[in-house]
């Protein structure tokens, strides 16, 4: 008789920083119907992998789910799997933190639920070749990655049934391929299409494996997924279907498998993801020509026998795709440098443990990216990865700084390319700020750390192009070929008239952006990112001095740069000259424009301000301007306030107040960035920040000069 093996693995996850409601939710609505359901089953034997966050969490609000679970090792049926203790692509560390991160897991794994766990779970199943170096040192004998990633090394699906030992200079451990069909057919096709797949890949020798390995939520959490599993019962009929032929399927554990059959051979892979994560980490234009090569083939059903030679991009491409991930990888790297250069007794200090672990708090990999259900347009969880790198940043000054500096106050400069992208960066650092400036792209300010409260007040993000735009003008169902269809099949929206937010900036939503305005330019061209500058200022570069004195640190920021308006273009001079204390929240920006031709010039000058303060119709963050009532508060709201001299924004559930005081009263236009993204439950509209453009009309004689003075300051708020 012909049979088979089988091995199942369930990864479950949740971001750093998500609301506790969703942990609340996917517990409910997954994780705890699984594990009830796997009590009910104890034939089914499963490997399961929880993240370190999950756990954390699961420990301190259902301590009773880890008892259960630990019943279930004791019994055999479940082994656990380690992996990065909050889920970071480890191709994003150091080695360093690879080891220590899957140490961390894997010391929880033991101490509370006694179970030794030498296999991993790679996170979005990223792969490079170098990684069994590392992998090895923690002290790792498998993984289990995608069945791609052997079909892009040149192996057939007949060759799969089985896993491959792999190495990196004479590191070796193994690997397990993935079904890609099991991934799709499970929970979304009868059970019995599961089975008769089996059926078709037995063998006499009965020494075939297959792996289905995927994550926990589409057991639940996915859009209408805890109807159709639980209620409907398709995974109690699952787990009936496999019981009913466990007389020719083997279900066996990876441990198992390593002791009871032979590797395949060895195997070299190269670097890559799941199929659809490699697509998306291409640029939108790309994509789309992705797609439509993938369905010529479909069209001529050609697709499954040359699949493997359509690939999409590379993970680390998703840092140049957005730079607001490259920031957040290359201040975690800058936080790993300052935690490895601190001496060697301060590293057992409990304050460098704190320290080391919030900066793995800030690799969870969820805001790095974006597909369907990448983060990176979720402000809550970049918030949550800032927050903990910058709370990291605290504790290592408290350990290196002087109990004097400490005490008085301290500030710092560097200038290096932070962002690794061939150009340097001026980087501040006080007791009370982090701040970034880029004089290469207009002498913007993209980073500004209020450390009292760890929070980067501009953490913002661009609205950009993504390929799943075209999508919002097509129509679709739930269902493909009468079954109940994946997430990947699906297209939705959350609510209507989407495509009308589709607006695309060409320029970074930052600070200090320096606009000079056409003489017709529109509140709504501004605020639909269409309107005309007539400056070569906002993403040019400006030249740049820096001084440090003992009570401040200066920078000067200054271009020659021209005008062009009916043809004709004028000369001008901006500069933007920022002085920051060692013990004072205020920043004071001093600013300068000066025409450098004997014509006078009328002048229209703008300065953008960009603020992301997470909620844009809360009632507990808004806007507030002096001697002027507002209707409309919130931080979503737009308008224009004429001759504003004093403004701010308060944040009450971040107890964080921006103020901003203008030495020449401003018109003031405000208006919020809303993004139109991707998530597993649909298309929808996400506020990420709110624009503040204070803006001057002024003639500049001949030779003349304007300036202005603002005092920015930031605060907490009792």
């Amino acid at each position: 008789m012909k049979k088979i093996k089988l091995a199942l693995a369930i990864h479950n996850h949740q971001p750093v920083g998500n609301f506790e409601s969703i942990f609340e939710y996917a517990m409910k609505k997954a994780y705890f119907p699984f594990l009830e359901l796997l009590e009910k089953h104890p034939q089914i034997k499963m490997s399961l992998h929880y993240t370190g966050i999950l756990l954390e969490w699961i420990q301190n609000h259902s301590p009773e789910f880890l008892d259960r679970l630990k019943n279930l090792i004791e019994r055999r049926q479940i082994e656990m799997i380690t992996g990065g203790y909050y889920e970071p692509i480890l191709i994003n560390l150091h080695d360093s933190d690879k080891i220590g991160q899957i140490d961390k897991l894997t010391e929880f794994i033991k101490k509370h639920l006694n179970d030794n766990a030498t296999g991993m779970w790679l996170a979005e199943r990223i792969w490079e070749p170098g990684l069994p170096s590392p992998l090895k040192k923690a002290g790792i004998d498998f993984t289990i990655i995608d069945d791609s990633h052997f079909k892009t090394a040149g192996l057939e699906e007949n060759d799969l049934y089985g896993y491959y030992v792999t190495e990196n200079l004479g590191a070796t451990m193994c690997v397990f391929p993935i079904s890609e069909k099991l991934r799709y057919y499970i929970p979304f096709q009868e059970p019995q299409v599961t089975i008769d797949y089996l059926w078709h890949i037995a063998d006499d020798s009965g020494s075939n494996l297959i792996v289905f390995a995927d994550d926990g939520e589409k057991f639940g959490v996915w859009p209408e997924t805890h109807k159709h599993c639980y209620e409907d019962k398709w995974l109690e009929r699952f787990f009936n279907t496999i019981e009913q032929n466990l007389d020719w399927i083997e279900i066996i554990h990876f441990s198992e498998a390593l002791s009871q059959l032979e590797p395949k051979g060895i195997v070299y892979l190269p670097t890559a993801s799941y199929r659809e994560m490699m697509e998306w980490a291409m640029p939108p234009k790309s994509i789309q020509k992705y797609q439509q090569f993938e369905n010529k083939l479909k069209d001529h059903q050609l697709f499954e026998q040359y699949k493997l030679f359509v690939r999409g991009g590379f993970w680390r491409n998703f840092l140049a795709k957005y730079p607001e991930s490259n920031n957040m990888h290359k201040k975690a790297l800058r936080v790993n440098q300052k935690l490895d250069s601190l001496a060697y007794g301060l590293k057992k200090d409990e304050r460098y443990k704190r320290a080391q672990d919030h900066l793995w708090a800030g690799q969870c990999n969820c805001p790095y990216w974006h597909g369907v259900f990448g983060g990176l347009y979720l402000n809550h969880i970049r918030n949550a990865i800032y927050k903990n790198l910058i709370n990291a940043e605290v504790l290592i000054d408290d350990l290196k700084r002087t109990p004097e500096e400490i005490q008085n106050g301290w500030i710092d400069e560097e200038i290096f390319d932070f962002n690794c992208d061939g150009h340097p960066e001026i980087i501040i650092e006080s007791q009370i700020y982090n701040i970034i400036f880029s004089p290469q792209f207009g002498g913007m300010m993209f980073e500004l750390d209020y450390r009292p409260l760890a929070i980067n007040l501009l953490d913002t993000m661009t609205r950009r192009e993504e390929a799943y735009h075209q999508a919002l003008l097509q129509k679709d169902n739930n269902t493909r070929n009468g079954e109940f269809a994946s997430i990947h099949d699906k297209i939705q929206s959350k609510e209507p008239d989407l495509d009308k937010g589709l607006i695309y900036d060409w320029h970074r939503r930052a600070a200090l952006l320096d606009h000079f305005l056409h003489p017709d330019t529109t509140f709504d061209q501004m605020r639909s990112s269409q309107f005309h500058d007539l400056g070569d200022f906002t993403l040019e570069p400006y030249r740049y001095e820096t001084k440090k004195e003992q009570s401040k640190f200066k920078i000067r920021m200054f271009r020659n740069g021209a005008i062009r308006l009916n043809n004709s273009t004028h000369n001008i001079y901006v500069q933007k000259e920022i002085e920051i204390f060692p013990d004072s929240t205020e920043i004071l920006i001093n600013y300068k424009v000066k025409n450098l031709e004997a014509n006078p010039v009328d002048i229209w000058f703008a300065i953008e301000f960009n603020y992301g303060l997470l909620a844009g119709n809360a009632p507990d963050r808004f806007y507030y301007f002096e001697n002027n009532e507002l209707s409309e508060p919130n931080l979503a709201s737009t308008g224009t306030i004429e001759s504003v001299r004093k403004m701010g924004l308060k944040d009450l559930w971040q107890k964080a107040h921006i103020q901003l005081q203008y030495s020449i009263p401003a018109m003031v236009w405000r208006f919020p960035i809303e993004t139109v993204s991707q998530s597993e439950r649909g298309m929808e509209r996400v506020y990420q920040n709110s624009v503040i453009l204070p803006n001057w009309k002024f003639r500049l004689s001949s030779k003349g000069e304007w300036k202005v003075r603002i005092n920015h300051n930031i605060s907490q708020l009792l």
